[in-house]
């Protein structure tokens, strides 16, 4: 039944409320830029205070709760926008391309960000009903609309790091609630497919984690195909529908990704870097870099260490 604008009035008065608060607790513990690592295993605390060019980098399996501000997630040819109203679910290892759209010092990109263990997303599964749409074709990212429970547990979590002794026992139930609020929420049919055993989605999924652990191998999709049982062409559909790309440009993106973050933290040069990830020749790694980031690979890197600290969720 959908809600009237009466309802709607009563119910984003709560929701704006939530979203305030969480904004707050997340701020008063992120003074700094980028990544804050915490004392509860998997989680991390964002902030960013002003706009970013496009930059890659390597999404893990992770609920990405936003507070305030606005940023855009590419993926494949895919786009998603995220702002404080948003969570985004990321269930397999992804390469994207992301900026930061809105944040001002006064008012800052923020957000919390959970790992995802699927063991633990199997055992809600097996221990609950979900009544999830089984129509849609599964994505390894969506977005959703965060809900006043989910951001309250998220806050909770938050306010667990005041109380370090209470961390081993209650982190983890508070982790249970939020996957249990994720897999309630229309999204939560991605996450399911995923982490269902035996389930197209899953095969494909595992095709996804080979590809990751084997980037700089050469690719032959038969053996991929064999890997995940099923054909060569359902192969290519599901990859793509699940990743909104085929399986060699994904083996491309993630190369271009490990050798920029190689660059940048070991001082390869491209040259080196390219062969490491597995190209075999030099210039097609540097057209592809160029066309992909936009500059060729030492200009980049320059202009990396210049303007861009490194960090997990740029």
């Amino acid at each position: 039944m959908t809600p009237t604008r009466q309802q709607q009035v009563r119910t984003d008065p709560l929701l704006g409320e939530m979203r305030s608060r969480l904004a707050r607790t997340i701020a008063d513990r992120t003074k700094a830029e980028g990544d804050k690592d915490t004392e509860i295993p998997g989680l991390r605390l964002y902030r960013r205070s002003e706009p970013s060019p496009c930059v890659s980098a390597a999404y893990q399996p992770s609920l990405v709760v936003f507070a305030q501000g606005q940023k855009r997630i590419n993926v494949g040819k895919t786009i998603h926008l995220c702002d404080g109203s948003n969570f985004l679910l990321t269930s397999v290892d992804l390469p994207v391309v992301s900026q930061v759209v809105r944040a001002t010092r006064e008012e800052p990109i923020l957000g919390l960000i959970l790992n995802l263990e699927m063991p633990m997303v199997r055992e809600i599964l097996s221990q609950h009903e979900f009544h999830l749409d089984q129509d849609s074709n599964a994505r390894a990212m969506a977005v959703g609309k965060s809900s006043a429970e989910l951001l309250d547990a998220c806050i909770r979590l938050i306010n667990l790091l005041d109380r370090p002794q209470d961390i081993p026992f209650l982190a983890p139930l508070v982790q249970r609630e939020i996957i249990f609020r994720l897999l309630r929420s229309p999204q939560g049919k991605h996450l399911r497919a995923i982490a269902t055993l035996g389930e197209q989605t899953h095969r494909t999924a595992k095709a996804v984690e080979w590809l990751r652990m084997n980037y700089a191998k050469p690719l032959r999709v038969e053996d991929l195909a064999t890997m995940a049982r099923m054909g060569v062409s359902t192969l290519h559909h599901q990859f793509r529908s699940l990743t909104a790309m085929s399986p060699l440009q994904y083996q491309k993106q993630l190369r271009l990704h490990v050798a920029r973050e190689r660059m940048l933290n070991q001082g390869l040069d491209a040259a080196s870097a390219a062969f490491e990830v597995g190209y075999e020749s030099a210039s097609q790694f540097s057209r592809e870099y160029s066309r992909f980031f936009g500059r060729p690979p030492m200009r980049d890197i320059k202009a990396r260490r210049l303007t861009n600290p490194a960090s997990t969720m740029e």
